[in-house]
């Protein structure tokens, strides 16, 4: 079965993550189904923008642990978003945690229902947001992004609203994306594509100088005694050795 439904209406391309057993974690292979998907997409020229959502109650809870993407598949995959030349919009209702997040600050627009909840949960198994920082860094509050970062804290919609994680967020994001979707619809696509080159540049840019050191940080702390630490206790439901 595929982890990556494709659908289409009226030019909108829908890519919906569909692997709720695993509450939509980011394995090797889902990240080459998306990958892929991403590609016809943004290769079709009757496709005007692309929305990513989701099955399950969970957007994506971050890298699969029993079957993880390479970091730099990761890494490809979120450049990919940015620099598609069609506007990728995330559409959740659901739980986003660690890199789920990379694949929503990614996206061009972003918006969630109020049953909506966010966590940088990497510190939590022994390692570190490094991946998911490339497009997060630049588009977020860093004084906001400090405390989520570094405490693993849940985030509210509103609160990832207010710090740059999301466009807007609604009680019914159908609604929210409504005027949005008809917006794009609505705009040339030559248009579309470098209005996108103008905004994403400076993402890009964090890409081109940081993802290289980054993509090593994440393997280097994937590889640790912590990591394994953090991840075994993870799968087994009790706290880390180093709670205190």
């Amino acid at each position: 079965m595929p982890l990556v439904v494709r659908t289409r209406a009226r030019g909108v391309e829908t890519l919906t993550l569909d692997a709720p057993e695993s509450r939509n974690a980011l394995s090797a292979a889902l990240v080459g189904e998306l990958a892929d998907a991403l590609t016809a997409a943004g290769e079709d020229t009757a496709v005007r923008a692309v929305v990513l959502t989701h099955t399950g109650t969970t957007f994506s809870a971050g890298a699969d642990l029993r079957d993880p993407p390479a970091p730099d598949a990761l890494v490809a995959l979120l450049r990919q978003i940015v620099e598609l030349p069609k506007p990728v919009v995330a559409r959740v209702t659901g739980h986003v945690r660690a890199g789920g997040i990379g694949l929503l600050a990614a996206c061009d627009i972003a918006a969630a229902s109020h049953t909506a909840t966010f966590a940088l949960t990497e510190v939590r198994i022994g390692v570190a947001p490094a991946v998911v920082s490339l497009p997060l860094l630049p588009r977020t509050d860093p004084r906001a992004l400090a405390r989520y970062c570094l405490t693993g804290e849940r985030l509210d919609a509103a609160e990832a609203a207010r710090i740059g994680l999301l466009t807007a967020a609604g009680d019914d994001v159908d609604e929210v994306l409504a005027p949005v979707l008809d917006g794009l619809r609505k705009a040339a696509p030559e248009a579309l594509a470098e209005t996108k080159r103008l905004l994403t540049a400076r993402v890009l840019e964090t890409f081109d100088r940081d993802a290289a050191g980054l993509t090593a940080l994440s393997a280097r702390l994937f590889a640790s005694a912590a990591a394994r630490e953090g991840m075994t206790a993870f799968l087994e439901r009790r706290d880390p050795e180093w709670v205190v």
